[in-house]
């Protein structure tokens, strides 16, 4: 007999999601180090880089994915499908617009003065950033404005929730029978077997044809994947069963993911740049190695996150309704800020020291400023300020 279903808060995805986050902004600014193409780059490369921002490389924004789908089963269990799509709309896309015009630009500014020598100041930058007419070209290409950047992620989630209220109209009544057959289908191993097995797929063949573009329109290895991921924690969130049966075999899905990373990331170190050219066979044991750790981390995560991260309190209802201004804030930072900082001279391990505590402060410093000031939440992806003291106080009760 199923395990009835969990109508509780996830703190365990809450968690999973802030720390995700986390690791992004720790990412982005290891993306000014590291020896790959960036919007600003440090002027000494640091290539032992390389491993370590691969290791969250295959599942960090997969699982970020999922654990959005999940909040929304959260959120579209208590209303229509008409209204989930009018709250996502509403809560999404004012900061990706305000992102684009006004947290972005600087990004694309420090990027072209890097990279094509731009002399000019951000006054004379901007109107032409704003108005698509700066025909900012080099090498490899022009620079398209406005741009979103880094918030691609939130364009993509609109995008996938809007779908979702579509399905959700047509089909809202086959959200048990499908969870039910998740339940049947990831009993045991099946729930390392089955999404590996999915994933692995997608790698094999729509990777090789689709090159991740964060464009939109172009992406379809990435829809399929992102997409995917979201659809899978919507439908997961609530199922007691799974839950327990990422908790049963977290420690199984550590060693695979750990020993798969070994492999993908040992290929990739070996027949990295642009020159290295692995033999066919040995390009999909990499993608099948690649697919492996994708899925064994996430599972991993929400086993041990399902075990040992199941408690709310002051610290997460902060960070829960903060990341969302963590990330919107958290690039434009490093960017500026690494730029200015490689300018200072300072010695590498401090300049990097100096660059994540001036990252970190500078969102909490941004979020504690637009929390406190009404017309700026919503831009911020926020609620407004009489429903957050609503919502604060029902959380409280609960507790």
């Amino acid at each position: 007999m199923p395990a009835a279903a969990s109508t509780d808060r996830r703190y365990d995805l809450d968690w999973i999601r802030v720390i995700a986050f986390g690791l992004l902004i720790l990412y982005h600014v290891g993306m000014f180090y590291v020896p790959w193409d960036w919007h600003v780059k440090s002027p000494q490369p640091v290539e032992w880089l390389e491993p370590v921002m691969m290791f969250t490389n295959p599942w960090r924004l997969t699982l970020l994915f999922l654990v959005s789908g999940a909040a929304t089963r959260f959120m579209a269990d208590k209303m229509s499908a008409g209204a989930l799509a009018r709250s996502r709309v509403a809560r999404l896309l004012p900061p990706l617009a305000f992102a684009m015009f006004v947290i972005v630009p600087p990004q694309s500014y420090y990027e072209i003065v890097e990279q094509i020598g731009y002399a000019g100041t951000f006054a004379d930058f901007y109107p032409r950033y704003a108005t698509s007419s700066g025909h900012w070209c080099d090498a490899d290409g022009c620079l398209i404005t406005p741009t979103w950047n880094h918030m691609w992620f939130v364009a993509y989630l609109l995008v996938y929730s809007l779908a979702l209220g579509g399905l959700l109209a047509l089909a809202r009544g086959r959200i048990a029978a499908v969870q039910k057959g998740l339940e049947q289908a990831l009993a045991g191993p099946g729930v390392l077997i089955w999404p590996a097995a999915f994933l692995i797929l997608l790698r094999l063949t729509l990777a090789p044809l689709f090159e991740i573009t964060h464009a939109l329109v172009d992406d379809w290895y990435n829809h399929a994947l992102s997409f995917s991921a979201f659809l899978f924690g919507f439908l997961i969130a609530k199922s007691e069963r799974l839950k327990a049966g990422f908790v049963a075999w977290r420690w199984p899905a550590l060693a695979l993911a750990l020993a798969a990373y070994g492999c993908w990331a040992g290929y990739a170190w070996v027949y990295r740049g642009e020159g290295a050219v692995p033999p066919e066979a040995l390009r999909w044991a990499g993608r099948v190695a690649y697919g492996l750790d994708q899925w064994a981390f996430i599972a991993a995560a929400l086993g041990f996150g399902a075990r040992h991260l199941n408690r709310g309190g002051p610290a997460l209802r902060y960070l829960t309704v903060g990341v969302f201004p963590f990330y919107i804030v958290h690039q434009t930072v490093i960017v500026v800020a690494g730029h200015q900082l490689a300018r200072a001279g300072l010695p590498q391990a401090l300049e990097a020291a100096v660059l994540i505590a001036v990252t970190f402060a500078a969102c909490f410093a941004s979020y504690e400023i637009v929390r406190r000031l009404g017309p700026l939440r919503p831009l911020f992806g926020l609620k407004g300020a009489a429903a957050a003291n609503a919502g604060a106080s029902t959380a409280t009760a609960r507790a």
